[in-house]
């Protein structure tokens, strides 16, 4: 049996090194992290171009890594470069149910040209039923903690399942995004899922800098960039933005105070919302009510 690679990135660890290995081997890796191993690949990565911090996720967790992609520009770069290293990468989304009909034009042209199937994971219709029922369809105009609350179950509850299938995941975080992500790392170990490992491939790059790559790439794209959206969500929570504006000012931009935050990426305490997520649940917490 083959040792797991080493944490720091060698010349083996090189793109077209990792996409040949990948190709041809098929070692049984130790697929568990622990916080010091984590932190000493987080240096070693933390200079390094997002397709060798693919290189390097793929060569160590193979199948069990996959992308997390909302199919806003980051995720779409990134499946086209992980595509390049290893076209058996794995991507899955969230399904929310209140998604732009473009969002769901483009996952398809990424199944028809990477020829890739797209794990999606969707919120559980009972407790979305139940949250309807009880406040309504656009319950998140009303309330930041109804807004939290929505989120949780249409989102935060599918992602904590959608996880359980894997042993890392890639995000299309950037510092620059938001004030809540300006000290994330390329790679964590990511306590609010188990303890898998998460990674940022993209941590230190720029808006521009995606584009770049998108444009000299011919990488598919969401037409609601072409309409003046910076940033992609749920349909009746996203809007374009001003020329100028802050990228996240189109999310939930009825909202004064509040976090520009799912909690997808960031755990959200209110004291708000928790006990009418628990009361849905049936307080289980795992996103099923209770029978």
């Amino acid at each position: 049996m083959s040792p797991p690679p080493e944490p720091g990135i060698t010349p083996k660890d090189s793109v077209m090194a990792a996409a040949a290995r990948v190709q041809t081997e098929k070692p049984e890796l130790s697929l568990i992290m622990d916080e010091l191993e984590a932190g000493e690949a987080a240096v070693e990565l933390d200079d390094k171009e997002p397709q060798e911090v693919l290189a390097w996720a793929i060569d160590r967790f193979g199948k069990e890594l996959a992308i997390c992609c909302s199919f806003q520009a980051e995720g779409c770069a990134l499946i086209d470069m992980a595509h390049k290293i290893d076209p058996r990468i794995r991507v899955f989304t969230i399904d929310t149910g209140r998604m732009p009909q473009e969002t769901y034009d483009v996952i398809d042209k990424y199944r028809q040209r990477y020829g890739i199937e797209v794990e999606i994971f969707m919120p559980d219709t009972d407790v979305v039923q139940q949250m309807v029922t009880r406040h309504g369809n656009n319950l998140f105009y009303n309330d930041v903690n109804l807004r939290l609350l929505c989120c949780q179950v249409r989102k935060v509850l599918p992602l904590r399942r959608a996880l359980m299938n894997y042993s890392a995941w890639v995000t299309g975080l950037r510092r620059d995004q938001w004030a809540t992500r300006s000290n994330i790392r390329k790679i964590e170990i990511d306590h609010d899922h188990g303890g898998i490992v998460k990674f940022a491939p993209l941590a230190d790059w720029t808006e521009d800098e995606v584009w770049d790559y998108i444009r000299a790439n011919d990488v598919p794209y969401n037409a609601l960039y072409d309409k003046g959206y910076k940033s992609i969500g749920c349909a009746p929570c996203t809007r374009a933005v001003s020329e100028g504006q802050d990228a996240r000012a189109g999310r939930w931009w009825w909202e004064t105070g509040a976090p520009k935050e799912c909690g997808m990426h960031c755990a959200i305490e209110t004291g708000g919302f928790e006990h009418e997520l628990a009361a849905l649940l049936g307080h289980d917490g795992d996103g099923h009510a209770k029978s």
